[in-house]
């Protein structure tokens, strides 16, 4: 491919540095504001997300110069969650970082290298790959020599032009996707500030208390045991916690596992509309069913309202969502207690009142739910579209 060219990362890069080692960055040096310490949770785009920081005092980040990064370097993790990598876009909220000493970073030559490029090439099946090649798995997941070896490792790299071209397809992609992500944010926020204003700061002194168990049906989900006698060959959708994080809306509509169609009575069946909560590991988070499938004893699944609507319920399980964790028991993986949800006593307003809030409500759930299917579809896209703009197997017209 004309001007594309085989070169190692230490050809294109101006600095690889490495976080600080030891006892350097401690919880007990940590300040209201300062300079902003990148953790994993940083990572998660291909941009690194500006919130919810520890930080530590200029004079503190002054000491440890080497691990000072800036709008532009491109910041990897090499110990626990290996694989993370992200950039610092040049409109970030500061100016100056500190990375931990989990991370590392590559600065790139402003000749050879543009920042956003790089970035997608390592989020790239291709790019994981050669970036975990010398993964020690042993203990704690972490990468040997992490500096020495991302100097060594190849890429097949296009001309600047080229490579701005293809990093502006595929953040276009991701831009309209996070628009999406940000407008359900709002909406969702939206009906939970109008839940608490008519049902909580606007509640009129009338309404009756009723324990939730009278006003629905909550069962508890059931597993087939021995499970791995079920799963084998399944047709039936197995609906898992992990399901609904995979999902990344209030909407579960696939699973990764199956069970046999024996295995059915032994659990519960759900059906498209049910509502469901989850019951252990992060407990007290409401979901829709949009599948014919089955459930575990992870789950609670909520039926037969009486004198409240399905959408109320769900907004109200969204505002218990840290109660509902507190009032969570078990030793090593927390459990919702069942009996104290089923006893939890709430002010039903009139059925007038719970109507209107439904009317929105309702509407909001189905544009988030519209919105999460074209965040999929975009993110197939992106998906597909990344190896082959990678590999030059699809080229980007670039502009004269």
């Amino acid at each position: 491919m004309k001007g594309w060219r085989e070169c190692r990362l230490e050809e294109v890069a101006d600095r690889i540095g490495i976080g600080p080692f030891g006892s350097n960055i401690k919880i007990s040096t940590f300040v209201n504001s300062g300079i902003p310490v990148i953790s994993g949770t940083h990572l998660r785009g291909i941009r690194l997300e500006d919130k919810e920081y520890n930080y530590i005092t200029l004079e503190h980040a002054n000491k440890l110069l080497s691990a000072n990064v800036y709008p532009g370097d491109i910041i990897f993790t090499h110990a626990g969650n290996i694989g993370q990598v992200a950039f610092i876009p040049k409109n970030a909220k500061y100016d100056r970082y500190i990375i931990s000493q989990r991370q590392f970073y590559l600065r790139c030559r402003k000749d050879a290298l543009i920042p956003e490029y790089l970035t997608y090439y390592f989020k790239s099946n291709e790019g994981q790959y050669k970036l975990l090649a010398n993964a020690n798995q042993t203990g704690v997941p972490s990468l040997a020599q992490p500096v020495s070896y991302l100097k060594t490792i190849e890429i097949l790299l296009p001309p600047l032009p080229e490579q701005r071209a293809i990093a502006g397809v595929l953040s276009s992609l991701d831009d309209k996707i996070d628009v999406l992500h940000r407008q359900n944010k709002t909406l969702e926020g939206m009906a939970e500030a109008l839940w608490r204003k008519m049902f909580v700061e606007e509640a009129e002194t009338g309404w009756p208390e009723r324990k939730l168990e009278e006003l629905c049906t909550i069962t508890r989900g059931a597993s087939p045991r021995p499970i791995i006698q079920y799963v084998i060959n399944g047709t039936v959708p197995w609906i898992k916690i992990a399901d609904a994080t995979a999902s990344g809306s209030y909407f579960i509509d696939k699973t990764k596992e199956f069970i046999v169609e024996r295995g059915v009575s032994k659990s519960v069946q759900v059906f498209p509309g049910d509502l469901i909560l989850s019951n252990s590991a992060t407990c007290g988070f409401p979901y829709f069913v949009k599948l014919n499938g089955c459930i575990h004893d992870g789950w609670l699944l909520f039926r037969d309202f009486k004198g409240i609507s399905k959408t109320f319920v769900f907004f109200f399980m969204k505002q218990l969502n840290d109660e509902l964790n507190y009032i969570a028991d078990g030793s090593v993986q927390n459990n919702l207690n069942t009996g104290l949800l089923k006893e939890y006593k709430l002010k039903v307003p009139s059925v007038n009142v719970i109507d209107k809030f439904d009317a929105f409500g309702n509407a909001v759930l189905s544009t988030i739910r519209e919105n999460g299917k074209q965040i999929r579809t975009l993110e197939i896209l992106r998906d597909m579209l990344l190896p082959k703009l990678m590999s030059g197997e699809i080229r980007v017209k670039v502009k004269e």
